[in-house]
């Protein structure tokens, strides 16, 4: 990989960054912010089709609802989970009860659920919490070789 296509996650327009450039902390050349923040990126279902479809990036996202016990308990060692794995990865959550018609078309029947997508495709699912950001990344690495 040469070049890969990153999504803002403040203004969602497309950059073009160096593979070599990931690591340097880059910004975005539209808004000028970073493109990673070491947080996870809240995406609704129009910002997810983006990021899985155009995104240039593994795209590993939380599957959650603000109601579910098991999903605040994940919380914390996702959001560790996303500074280990950017820039090789985009880490975003997506609240199911803002996008029922996406969860039901993906198949989500319980939260939390990780999804791993690449080049459009789903690579790997996990229901149920991972409370460890460790546990996250090797789940992670683990299916994207």
């Amino acid at each position: 990989m040469d070049t890969a296509h990153v999504i803002c996650p403040a203004c969602r327009a497309i950059n073009r960054v160096a593979a070599a450039d990931l690591g340097r902390a880059p910004d975005c050349g539209r808004c000028h912010q970073p493109l990673f923040t070491g947080q996870p990126v809240v995406l609704d279902a129009a910002g997810f089709e983006r990021e899985r479809t155009r995104g240039g990036l593994p795209l590993l996202v939380d599957f959650w609802a603000p109601w579910c016990g098991p999903c605040r308990l994940m919380a914390p060692a996702y959001a560790q989970a996303a500074v280990l794995l950017e820039p090789q990865v985009r880490v975003a959550k997506l609240d199911t009860e803002q996008a029922p018609a996406l969860a039901a078309q993906l198949g989500i029947r319980s939260i939390p659920t990780l999804a791993l997508f690449r080049g459009g495709r789903e690579l790997a699912r996990q229901a149920g919490a991972l409370t460890r950001a460790q546990d996250v990344v090797q789940w992670a690495r683990g299916h994207l070789g």
